[in-house]
């Protein structure tokens, strides 16, 4: 005899966030494979990767730019954006 599955109305909603910028919490660096390298000389500073970044690892310093690996999940976005192709994914 076959049980009928739930539907998604009767599914309790999952994801509840208690406390807010709970991500700082969590470092999520541990999930890449890849990681983004900066040739800081190759580098022109035009702070496209920090834009389009998903998570806020990219930091801005008085030197240029600097990646969080504590918190980057090795997407690559940044080292597809980046017009000079400063940034290389590199296997950890």
């Amino acid at each position: 005899m076959e049980r009928e599955k739930p539907g998604w109305k009767s599914i309790p909603i999952g994801g509840n966030l208690l406390d807010p910028g709970s991500s700082t919490k969590y470092k999520t660096g541990d999930w890449r494979t890849f990681k983004p390298v900066i040739d800081q000389k190759k580098c022109t500073k035009c702070l496209i990767c920090w834009i389009d970044c998903p998570e806020p690892c990219i930091l801005r310093t008085e030197t240029g730019v600097e990646i969080d690996y504590s918190y980057c999940k090795g997407c690559g976005i940044c080292a597809v954006e980046c017009p000079v192709k400063a940034i290389a994914m590199v296997e950890e």
